[in-house]
């Protein structure tokens, strides 16, 4: 079950008016990071309080994505949700979004590491070399939830690629930070999952206004494989 890829008319408009179709129409792959976000059990598995059944689609996507950013010496990052009860005394505003104490602790166990939810999906083909990064927060970079941020500028990344669940929580999150920041964010739309098609195409339409270039994972091949050599 896939997401249609589309963008809300409104906005579409708006983008029509721009100079070109696409904002980021290049990229160096050498300062290209996959952000893989959440593709953990709780979001892919049936019958965790997260499950996305559009989740499991994206993987042959993510996996193919990831080889290609590799190929061509960019970075692949796992970012991996932490959501245990610690890490929600931290954070009230977290705990108010559940109307019950059974869902609350569902989702705070189920996140907690070491838990079966908190671990990846076993269909994701991570690599030796690879980065696997733990996250706090709905972005992986707001401050205190990930060294995400640090890392980037340590190996000198300037585009990151946002995949993962859940297109409207923490890809948008994580989006919408990376464009503060700085970086040039491309959101891969084939390679993203919401729980139904309307909050999936709602984000991106929100991002594609002012916050990220909105692509297919083909796309972004295209652009990975085209790039002048470094």
């Amino acid at each position: 079950m896939r997401h249609p890829f589309d963008i809300l008319p409104a906005v579409r408009s708006r983008m029509a008016l721009r100079s070109r179709p696409h904002i980021f129409d290049r990229l160096d792959p050498a300062r290209t990071a996959l952000l893989v976000i959440d593709m953990q059990n709780n979001w892919l598995q049936s019958g965790y309080p997260g499950y996305t059944p559009y989740g499991a689609a994206i993987v042959p996507v993510i996996n193919a994505l990831a080889a290609a950013v590799r190929e061509h010496g960019g970075v692949v990052a796992w970012i991996q949700m932490n959501g245990s009860a610690e890490v929600a005394q931290e954070w009230p505003p977290f705990r108010a979004f559940f109307t019950t104490e059974a869902l609350y602790r569902a989702w705070t166990d189920a996140l907690t590491p070491g838990a079966p939810g908190y671990d990846f999906w076993h269909e994701l083909d991570r690599k030796k070399g690879d980065w696997q990064i733990e996250k706090r927060r709905y972005s992986a970079f707001i401050e205190g939830s990930s060294n995400l941020h640090e890392r980037l500028q340590e190996r000198g990344v300037e585009t990151v690629l946002i995949t993962g669940v859940a297109t409207n929580t923490c890809c948008e999150s994580t989006a919408r930070d990376a464009h503060m920041l700085g970086y040039q964010v491309i959101m891969v739309a084939d390679a993203n999952a919401a729980r139904s098609d309307e909050e999936h195409i709602a984000s991106l339409s929100n991002l594609a206004g002012l916050f990220a270039d909105v692509r297919t994972a083909q796309e972004v091949g295209v652009l990975l494989a085209n790039a002048a050599p470094g």
